[in-house]
């Protein structure tokens, strides 16, 4: 089920910050209660490949989240544990030392179960089957807006690191609507025409472009 246009799930989860310390997060409640916008993004795993680029990729880009007055939260499956032995790890041994937004540890699996964004394989006969494997994530990223509404939903084959320059492009594009109630045509960036939703305003924007 998409949550595009949807309330995103009003569920806490464990989460690890940057000093190792583990808290409840409720990513509905950071972008209602603190009136922001949130970029949530899941990876696969831990102490695995694409998944350090694109965390680091995150943080390099959280200044600019900031400045768009979005929080920054990561998510996983793997414990709090796991993400602290993570974040102690080098970034030149494979590790995210220095990444300081929030990650999530849904062990229970309970938010990732309702985004329905894991990866299970079953075995067996379709009467009797049995899960196999770790039930890890896709790359799944969700853009709040600030009533906890979901504005963009992706998912991503684990083989796929993502762009972080196109959620910041998709950010601006909802605050430009939110700013001025002109819609954002493709490939619009901040700073070029929108248009407004109408026969005429369609027609003007195509005539001039």
């Amino acid at each position: 089920m998409s949550y595009v246009g949807k309330k995103f799930p009003n569920i806490a989860v464990n989460a690890m910050s940057e000093m190792g310390d583990t808290f409840k997060l409720n990513i509905f409640e950071e972008a209602t209660q603190k009136n922001k916008k949130v970029v949530l993004f899941w990876y696969p795993k831990d102490f695995t490949f694409v998944c350090p680029t694109e965390l680091h990729a995150f943080e390099e880009a959280k200044a600019e989240f900031e400045k768009r007055n979005t929080l920054v939260v990561g998510a996983s499956c793997d414990t709090a544990e796991v993400h602290f032995a993570w974040l102690n790890t080098s970034k030149d041994n494979g590790g995210i030392e220095g990444v300081s937004y929030p990650l999530l540890a849904d062990t229970t699996r309970e938010l990732a179960e309702a985004l329905d964004i894991l990866d299970i394989v079953y075995e067996g006969t379709e009467e009797d089957y049995t899960v196999k494997g770790d039930n890890v994530t896709y790359r799944a990223t969700y853009l709040l807006d600030e009533t906890g509404t979901v504005f963009h939903e992706s998912i991503n084959h684990m083989p796929l690191g993502r762009n972080v320059n196109e959620f910041l492009r998709l950010i601006d594009a909802m605050t430009h609507l939110q700013k001025h109630g002109e819609v954002c045509p493709a490939n619009w960036e901040e700073g070029k025409d929108a248009m407004s939703a109408t026969r005429d305003g369609v027609a003007d924007y195509l005539s001039k472009h």
